[in-house]
Order: C-alpha cells, then structure tokens, then sequence
C-alpha cells in the first residue's frame, strides 16, 4: 500500500488472455532509536515513504480525478521536507481523503489473493525484529500478518496524511497499541530514520510508483541494521513479447496519471537484485484478480 499505487485496467484489457510471466526479474528495545533531527511527531497513519501507492487495482471501478504528479526519474534532494514537496506536490485533502478512502474500500479481491504469498514472507520475521519501517503503509493492510510480535514498534511511511486514520484502525484491529505505531508523512527517496537502525523494512506494491527506485533501495539499505531484511511485494513488467506487455506499454502513461506516478512496465526485481544487497530471494507469481498488473515479484533481501 502498501510509496501506494495502482488505478488500472479497462474491461477490455480484463477480458483478454493473460501470459504468465517468465522466472523473470534476475534475481531490543523501542526506545534504543530515534528518527533524526528534527524530530518527527508520533501520530498515526499508514505508510508511504516514497510515492508509493495509491494504489487501486485492475478490478476497481472507482474512477480518480486527475493530478499533477512528479517528473519521472526525478532526483530527490536528501532532505526529506524538500524531497516530499518535490516529489509528492502538495494535494487538496479532499482528493486524498478521496484516495484514502477508495484505498480502504477497493483493495478486497487483491488482498484475499495475495494473502498466500504475504503470510509465507511474513513469517520469516522472527521476535527478534523489534524495530519495523513500512512504506507506503497506506491503510495499513500488512499488519495483520506481522504486527503482533511483544515489543515490536512500527514506522509507517506514506505521503498522504489521510490515510493515518485507516492505518490507525487497522493497527488497533490487530491490537497493535497506538504508542507502539507512529506514522510519518514523507516518501522513500529521502527517509527521515537515521542509519543502520531498523531491523526490518516492508515494501509491497511501493516501487512502482516511486520516483527513482535505485535511490529508495539505498534509503532501504541504508536504514536497515547489518543483517536487516528487506520484505517485498510489488507488480512488474509482463514478459516481452506477451500481449499483456503490449497492453502495459501502452497504458503506462495513463497510469502514471490517473494512479498516482505508478509505473506499469518497471522491471522490478531487477533492480532489487542489482541494488547490493548481500542476499536476495526473489520469486514470481501471477494474480488473477488483477489483469494488468498481474504479474508480481516477492521475497527477502539481506543487507
């Protein structure tokens, strides 16, 4: 949900046939941290440290006002109030109140499906994971699969401050105490969270929609702990030469537009497996519940 992401699809593209993709994309204590200065309120929404998604899937129908989004491939300066105006301009809070709400209420057939793949990531985080940064928390849709752990405290990044409050209600669902749940509106370019200080970092459905990729899999690196694990989930690119890659590439900018800068055809995987992590699991699967981005990554990086 969650740097968010992604509005698609036309009943055209949900009735045509559908390639699978290739193997693909080559692959303590609470208290012991603090973000960096100056310090970040802790109030309590759902996540997005990057633009990542807003993210309404293939099979929603709800149809989004047009805005402005960031240049692609623009380079973020490294504070992160000027890296969020940058690359998340400013938005009227009914259009992310807008967003929010379609988020929470849109998200139920691509959740049920990809519930298999998230509960089999979600367990390799042991109790000994205490200190957890998602981005693009968005309604905060991963909590149940993690946020139980005794001890555990819960960044969650997002640019759309209207999604704290669903996040909010998702993580006391899940009887994740509000003390223990903080959320901070930036994006994953620039994280505010200081060096090697998280033991794990989520990301699902995030790099699509962010401005550069390669610079938030360094923010990614770079906060995490030696050891720490990099959990991911997101949409990619069909295989070339498949009708569905030729559907991606020619509703790529209009997803861009209406989906809050998500990317269609990002090869994903690739870039996690080229962005030096010592250790990368990566595997495929194919959603049905979503035509135009059906195709997905997911797995474990190691820092």
């Amino acid at each position: 949900m969650q740097f968010a992401c992604c509005n698609h699809v036309s009943s055209l593209i949900a009735s045509a046939p559908i390639q699978s993709p290739t193997a693909g994309a080559t692959p303590s204590s609470s208290s012991s941290w603090r973000l960096l200065s100056p310090p970040l309120s802790v109030f309590c929404p759902c996540c997005r440290p990057v633009t990542k998604r807003r993210l309404l899937l293939g099979a929603s129908t709800v149809a989004l006002p047009l805005l402005p989004t960031s240049p692609a491939g623009a380079r973020c300066p490294s504070d992160p109030d000027v890296a969020l105006k940058r690359v998340h301009p400013p938005r009227p809070d009914w259009y992310e109140e807008f967003y929010a709400k379609a988020m929470d209420q849109s998200m139920q057939s691509y959740e049920s499906e990809v519930a298999v793949y998230k509960k089999k990531l979600f367990t390799q985080l042991s109790g000994e994971v205490c200190k957890v940064l998602e981005l693009g928390v968005g309604t905060g849709p991963n909590f149940r699969y993690y946020a139980g752990a005794a001890g555990r405290y819960i960044v969650g990044v997002d640019p759309n401050k209207q999604m704290e409050k669903y996040a909010r209600a998702s993580a006391e669902a899940v009887g994740l105490q509000s003390t223990r749940f903080s959320f901070v509106k930036g994006v994953g370019e620039a994280l505010n969270v200081e060096d090697n200080t998280m033991d794990a970092v989520i990301g699902t459905l995030v790099l699509c929609s962010v401005s550069d990729v390669a610079l938030t899999l360094r923010e990614v690196r770079r906060v995490l702990k030696p050891g720490g694990l990099y959990l991911f989930i997101e949409h990619v690119a069909a295989r070339d030469g498949s009708f569905l890659r030729f559907a991606q590439n020619v509703l790529d900018p209009l997803q861009q537009i209406v989906a809050d800068g998500c990317h269609l055809t990002r090869e994903t995987g690739k870039s996690i497996s080229e962005a030096g992590f010592s250790s990368v699991n990566l595997q495929t699967c194919f959603l049905s519940s979503v035509s135009i981005i059906s195709p997905h990554v997911y797995g474990i990086a190691c820092k």
